[in-house]
């Protein structure tokens, strides 16, 4: 069943949608282009449809120069990333993902800020190889990546309770539910036998979904999630230990295109009310809407964030409803957002406690005196923790024995690794996106400058008395939004090579979206562009006034005009 949108007719749809309505759901020339030894890369429609098998295909960036020089093509490798909802692996899960890293990758693990791991530097030759095996491990990287519903994020933190386990029973149910149904990745990957005989997608249709589609599940008092920049947030509100429901917002999408008005960040907004044994079905009627009005010509056009802001909360809620075949009440009162702070030691309620180690840019290895990786294979293979990976891009081990303490600890501190109690909040809280070298869209730095950029904001911190405020620093090599820079108290998003955009007065709630300050800002003037606002900062706050509400409630233009007081022209 082929599924059209409304929108577009079919000779003005964009080469994606045209790729995917040929390639005989998702199978397109993938097996033919695994079996060619003498290609070290797939073609453009391949590629695409690759994405959904949960795979990249990327280059080295840094050698692509040179190479092309020396009359060399690019050196191409993949990126592949798995599914895991709500984050949760078990202690084996966990071993057999570390021993893949060094088998078919370049050795690391990546924690992603969708709760996933994500491997880097794989040859085309190893992709099979790594996608059976991790079939093998109960896990899978399929819908992933690419216009599907990809992988859904919960809550980490594992008290013991019912509001966890429903939270973690939702994220895996919605994960599986919303699975492409097509038997391509079996035939392809895993050896599975061919379909015989005409073959559907129940819900995605021939085409899948116009663009990406982000389910996030967080709770008010949990929005670790930062559930509201996600397509769908599912926000389930409990009385006491009773699960009442859920409050489904829609609309959010942090990527946008610098210089491009008509795209933007968006959060989401509340749309309506559902009971739980009917939240899946409400979910599907919302998917359904983008599925057949979003904009299937223009990819940068077709998130549902824009579909709600054009059409208005009222008209989404009546399709929902025709799509759902009933009426649903209004989004019900919520206290305000609030965001756990899980690092360190932490009682569960059931005799267990749990550990959150914060992960610089989510990358697991071995580098230097730093045996990071080393450090929690050993970990899990001692204790045998269940590990939850979060959107902060750290790890949780949860069930262990606060007897193991000491033990614990200094098998970390051994192999170089700092705990939380070590680092100060904004080192601890901050995300940064791989950018360089692997990514295609990244136009500068992120992950490989984190360390230095913190050290450098730290002493700007200290200097004025700041250095245990809790703010959060995210950075991104590239406008999309992979590190949610447009929610956090400073963002800085990839605007040319060296330089950065600079956005202010997010919050941690993760309830506001932040203002550019500065559209470009070199990287050696980043630190230097926020003295005089945290000068301003630790003198003009009111009261305990975060350092993002004080720039919310100040504006953009104060901002600047201080860093311009500040900075010569030539800086700016």
């Amino acid at each position: 069943m082929n599924i059209l949108p409304r929108v577009a007719k079919a000779d003005q749809r964009s080469k994606v949608e045209q790729a995917k309505e040929v390639s005989r759901f998702l199978r397109g020339a993938i097996a033919d282009g695994l079996a060619d030894p003498g290609l070290a890369q797939f073609g453009e429609d391949d590629a695409n449809l690759l994405k959904i098998h949960g795979v990249y295909q990327q280059y080295d960036r840094d050698s692509a120069t040179e190479r092309k020089h020396k009359g060399k093509e690019r050196s191409f490798q993949f990126m592949t990333r798995l599914r895991i909802p709500g984050g949760r692996l078990s202690a084996s899960q966990y071993l057999a993902c570390d021993d893949f890293a060094d088998r078919f990758g370049n050795g690391t693990l990546r924690i992603t800020t969708r709760q996933t791991f994500q491997y880097h530097g794989i040859l085309k030759g190893e992709l099979k190889g790594l996608l059976a095996s991790i079939h093998g491990a109960a896990l899978t990287t399929f819908a992933t990546c690419g216009d599907v519903v990809r992988n859904v994020v919960a809550p980490s933190s594992p008290y013991h309770g019912p509001v966890y386990e429903t939270m973690q029973d939702l994220a895996r149910t919605f994960s599986t539910r919303f699975l492409p149904q097509t038997n391509a990745y079996a035939e392809i990957w895993v050896d599975g036998e061919a379909v015989v005989g005409e073959e559907v997608e129940p819900l995605y249709g021939a085409t899948y979904l116009p663009r990406k589609f982000k389910i996030a599940l967080a709770t008010p008092d949990d929005n670790s999630t930062d559930a509201l920049t996600n397509d769908l947030a599912v926000i389930a509100l409990f009385d006491g230990d009773h699960f009442l429901g859920a409050n489904l917002a829609v609309g959010g999408g942090l990527g946008l295109t610098h210089n491009k008005s008509k795209t933007y960040a968006r959060l989401a907004v509340p749309l309506l009310f559902v009971e739980p044994e009917a939240i899946g079905d409400a979910i599907e009627a919302v998917i359904k809407v983008q599925r057949d009005y979003g904009d299937r010509s223009d990819r940068k056009h077709a998130r549902l964030k824009y579909l709600v802001t054009e059409k208005g909360l009222d008209w989404i809620k009546a399709e929902v409803e025709r799509y759902a075949e009933r009426s649903y009440e209004a989004p019900r009162p919520m206290t305000r957002f609030r965001v756990p702070d899980l690092y360190g030691w932490h009682a569960q309620g059931n005799g267990s406690w749990f550990l959150g180690t914060p992960i610089p840019s989510g990358r697991i290895a071995d580098r230097g005196s730093q045996k990071l990786r080393t450090a929690l294979r050993t970990l899990v293979e001692r204790h045998q923790p269940t590990v939850i990976l979060t959107a902060t891009q750290d790890i949780l081990f949860s069930g262990l024995n606060i007897a193991d303490r000491d033990v614990i600890e200094a098998l970390l501190r051994e192999h170089g690794v700092a705990l939380a109690q070590d680092l100060a909040p904004i080192q601890r809280g901050a995300i940064s996106c791989p950018a360089l070298p692997t990514c295609g869209l990244a136009l500068t730095e992120a992950e490989r400058v984190r360390h230095e950029i913190l050290d450098e904001i730290l002493e700007r911190l200290k200097a004025h008395g700041l250095e245990q405020e809790p703010l959060s620093l995210r950075i991104t090599g590239c406008p999309n939004g992979c590190a949610r820079p447009y929610v956090g108290d400073i963002g800085l998003v990839g605007r040319m090579p060296g330089h950065y955009a600079l956005y202010l007065g997010g919050n941690a709630e993760g309830t506001r979206l932040s203002s550019c300050v500065l559209d470009k800002l070199a990287r050696r003037d980043i630190s230097q562009a926020l003295e005089p606002i945290f000068y301003d900062f630790a003198r003009r706050r009111q009261g305990i006034e975060s350092f993002g509400d004080y720039c919310s409630r100040l504006g953009s233009r104060y901002l600047a005009e201080l860093i311009s007081d500040y900075l010569s022209p030539v800086m700016i």
